[in-house]
């Protein structure tokens, strides 16, 4: 695909060289700097000086202004030249002969060691070896034998450095460094001539086709090869890059990086070296010469010379973004690194990437878009002014110009096409999901915010409750009026809970689940106010908003209440005597709130405690009056207030007492209470007499006991024993349930006491399991306490002989001895001993325990029984 990378410009026109004499031809140029010079068949050498100036158009023109020719008296073409800038020296090869002239005045220097002959080619080393600046370094090829000579060209001679000998004659040659590439007769070869190392190419035939040996750059070459391929070739014999594919007639070659440009007998073919594609294509009849310096490409006839004027590389990249080949244009923006300074080059790239992802976007090519607004860093509100009323209306954000763009928004883009609509809007939404996770939306996160609300909005996106859910930076005024048009009515709540409108909040989601307003985002609103409302701090919202809820669903919410911690000291927090009032007459909101407070929270309340087990007795009396109660009510009723009655100890035991006296069907809830009061005898008379349910009293004096010791225990189901034995009451003595008592409770029993209370008649196997268990308990604990006393006299003599051990030998005190406290003697037996054996008085001993002084009392009165 075609590019216009050059343009033709005309530079010295065919009368500035010839003149009137027709037979002129021009056969070789060379240029430095505005110096141009040109080397005719005549033997003249020509000396232009070239002015660029830009017209009207903006397009850049030469004027070439002739200020010297020189005839070389040889009567042969002039051949080559170079130019040695820095001698201020004109090198030219005329008649096989190098002859060095003045840059200025093209006088021949003195002929002394300035001249050699037989020479059929040379070449300038544009990559010198030496550190000499005023000296410049050639390779010279001699006609007729096979070797390449190493000279040096001073201000005043030319001076041979070797000789390097060739498998054949070399028809051509460049010099880089050390390295001399060379087209030998039948093939191309590298030669270092420091080293002498060398490496064949390819093969390549001279005589059929004139050979093209170019340095392009630090160690490498460009050469023609057969099959019309321009091949490049490294120090190493190592091809880098792949070849261009030019004309089999290509007679010369230039490099302007990064283009290859190549002459035929008919056009210069303009390549790439980046992709090795053919980019442009200039008409040019009758080429003769082409030749690069410094970055300057010259073309040339036999009679004119034009120059090749490089387009900027950012018009060549604008141009191949116009025609839509973005690899092209992001390759060639790469490669032109190398010619930018380094800060403008970034300002570019950047630039240059993102229109190559509008390019892409346009073109639904949205992966590779999103990569190159990435790396380009797009300001993403590039990207959402492409879509109508996305951005905030107080956004101050303006389209970069020169635009990056060719449209104006997304109706324009899509023309209507509403599957494409939702494509880009896809894209969108995912482009800024990923920009607002990274840092590329820092300093507008509020265009960002509020455009991503919008789109979820609009498409229905599942992900739009999370949006509001997190932090963000919706813009209430802009996102508000949106959400309220698609009906997201839910959303729009949360939106005012997180700009600390919670009272605008609750009154939006009252009238959905009111049915004011249609929204099914949420089938479970309900439950979601009542939980939002057991953690609003703002107390009269809750209080305002909480008898809408109890009036819809009592059980649900009480949890208003039951979720809030119960300290009242804490913001946000609410007394419960204040919830019970306020529950006074929601019943099953009340019972469920004081269940919360006693079952559990566990809080230690007579108060809380008591109304519960009222509400409780009241539930199962009014159950037991109403013929309607179904036995799985009552029974459920029944054992909620039994766990109570059992489990307080803080309610008040007369109070209910008083309320279930006269109900005879409570009378294992009786018992309890009378179980509570330490009335036992009351209560196991209820259990055994009322209830005739032996295994509830068991259980009652398990329960009872459960908290007491051994002794408690024993004595409660001795009451048990005595109540079943008694016979003053209706039905006489419960043997039966006697003896099952004593056979399963045996190792509570104490044997004396029961076999006083047993009557005489009973027999003796009939309490079998009780007498065997009594028996076996009695060996056990004789069997026990006689291990414990042998124990505890082990333990005694193993103390006394620890005692004896530490006690040692004898204490010898006499007056004659002072204590090593207070150093006073003894005047009486008793003393303390240090360890050691050491004898102190038993004072001194206590006062060192105490920390007080050791007074020295003794000192003055007995100073003559001081040892």
């Amino acid at each position: 695909m075609s590019v216009k990378a050059f343009e033709l410009v005309p530079a010295v026109e065919r009368e500035q060289v010839m003149g009137e004499k027709l037979r002129i031809n021009i056969e070789c140029i060379e240029c430095c700097g505005v110096h141009l010079y040109l080397g005719t068949n005549d033997c003249f050498i020509h000396h232009f000086l070239l002015e660029e100036r830009t017209t009207s158009k903006g397009k850049l023109a030469y004027n070439a202004q002739k200020l010297l020719h020189k005839y070389l008296g040889l009567k042969k073409p002039v051949a080559e030249l170079k130019a040695a800038s820095a001698l201020e020296r004109l090198i030219v090869l005329c008649d096989s002969t190098i002859t060095v002239v003045d840059m200025v005045t093209l006088e021949p220097l003195p002929t002394g060691g300035t001249k050699l002959k037989g020479v059929t080619a040379f070449c300038i080393n544009e990559n010198p070896v030496k550190g000499d600046a005023f000296c410049v370094e050639m390779a010279v090829v001699l006609a007729r034998r096979r070797a390449v000579q190493i000279c040096t060209v001073h201000e005043d001679r030319v001076q041979m450095l070797k000789e390097v000998t060739t498998p054949e004659q070399p028809c051509a040659l460049s010099l880089d460094g050390y390295n001399i590439c060379l087209a030998l007769s039948t093939q191309y070869m590298i030669l270092n001539y420091s080293t002498g190392a060398s490496q064949d190419l390819f093969p390549y035939d001279c005589e059929e086709r004139k050979p093209i040996v170019k340095r392009i750059g630090r160690e490498e070459f460009l050469l023609a090869a057969p099959g019309g391929l321009g091949m490049f070739a490294n120090a190493e014999g190592i091809s880098q890059r792949a070849p261009v594919s030019w004309s089999e007639s290509v007679i010369a070659a230039a490099v302007c990086f990064p283009y290859v440009v190549a002459l035929d007998e008919g056009f210069v073919t303009v390549h790439s070296m980046l992709d090795q594609q053919l980019k442009q294509t200039l008409s040019f009849r009758d080429g003769h010469l082409l030749q690069d310096f410094e970055g300057k490409v010259v073309l040339a006839s036999s009679k004119a010379v034009y120059i090749l004027v490089p387009l900027p590389l950012e018009r060549q990249i604008q141009d191949l973004l116009a025609s839509h080949r973005v690899e092209e244009a992001l390759t060639l923006t790469e490669a032109a690194q190398r010619n930018i300074p380094k800060e403008k080059y970034q300002i570019l790239h950047k630039r240059i990437l993102q229109q190559a992802g509008f390019i892409q976007f346009g073109q639904l090519q949205f992966l590779e878009a999103k990569e190159h607004f990435r790396k380009g860093q797009l300001d993403v509100r590039e990207l959402i002014s492409l879509y109508p009323l996305l951005l905030p209306a107080s956004s101050s954000f303006t389209r970069c110009h020169p635009p990056l763009h060719e449209f104006a928004d997304l109706n324009h883009l899509t023309q209507g096409d509403q599957e494409k609509v939702q494509h880009f809007k896809r894209f969108l939404i995912s482009y800024l999901h990923e920009v607002r996770s990274s840092d590329s939306a820092n300093g507008f996160r509020e265009d960002v915010d509020t455009a991503l609300l919008k789109l979820y909005a609009e498409t229905g996106h599942e992900s739009l409750l999370d949006l509001l859910a997190s932090d963000n930076a919706c813009l209430l005024a802009d996102s508000a009026p949106w959400l309220e048009k698609h009906h997201k009515y839910f959303a729009l709540g949360l939106l005012y809970h997180y700009n600390g409108q919670d009272s605008a909040a609750l009154q939006m989601w009252v009238k959905i689940v009111s049915g004011d307003l249609q929204d099914s985002t949420r089938p479970d609103l309900f439950e979601y106010v009542v939980d939002f409302l057991s953690f609003c701090s703002n107390l009269d919202l809750v209080w305002r908003h909480a008898a809408w809820a109890l009036q819809k669903d009592q059980k649900i919410s009480v949890q208003i209440f039951t979720k809030r911690p119960t300290s009242e000291e804490k913001t946000g927090q609410l007394n419960p005597d204040d919830v019970i009032t306020y529950l006074q007459k929601h019943s099953q909101a009340l019972l469920l709130y004081l269940e919360h407070l006693v079952l559990e929270k566990r809080l230690q309340n007579e108060k809380y405690h008591t109304h519960l087990a009222v509400l409780y007795a009241d539930r199962v009396l009014g159950l037991i009056s109403r013929p309607s109660a179904t036995d799985d009510q009552l029974s459920a009723a029944r054992q909620k207030l039994q766990r109570l009655l059992k489990e307080s100890n803080l309610y008040r035991v007369q109070l209910l007492l008083g309320k279930i006296q006269d109900s005879e069907m409570l009378l294992l809830e009786r018992a309890t209470l009378h179980g509570k009061l330490e009335e036992h005898d009351k209560a196991l008379h209820i259990l055994v007499h009322q209830l005739k349910d032996s295994a509830a009293a068991e259980e009652y004096c398990s329960w009872s006991s459960a908290s007491h010791d051994q002794s408690y225990r024993q004595n409660l189901f001795h009451q048990l024993l005595s109540v079943y034995l008694e016979t003053d009451v209706p039905g006489g003595a419960q043997t039966v349930a006697a003896v099952d008592l004593l056979n399963r409770h045996a190792e509570v029993f104490d044997a004396l006491r029961v076999l006083k209370l047993l009557p005489e008649v009973w027999s003796l196997p009939l309490l079998r399991p009780f007498l065997c268990g009594a028996l076996r308990a009695s060996v056990h604990a004789r069997c026990t306490s006689q291990i414990a006393v042998g124990l505890a006299r082990t333990q005694n003599l193993q103390l006394q002989h620890d005692r004896l051990k530490y006690r040692g030998g004898p204490i010898l005190v006499s007056e004659k001895k002072g204590c090593q406290l207070c150093h006073n003697t003894f005047s009486e037996p008793d003393c303390a001993c240090l360890p050691g054996g050491t004898p102190v008085h038993i004072h001194c001993v206590a006062k060192k325990a105490l920390n007080l002084p050791v007074e020295h009392q003794h000192e003055n009165a007995h100073r003559s029984n001081h040892t």
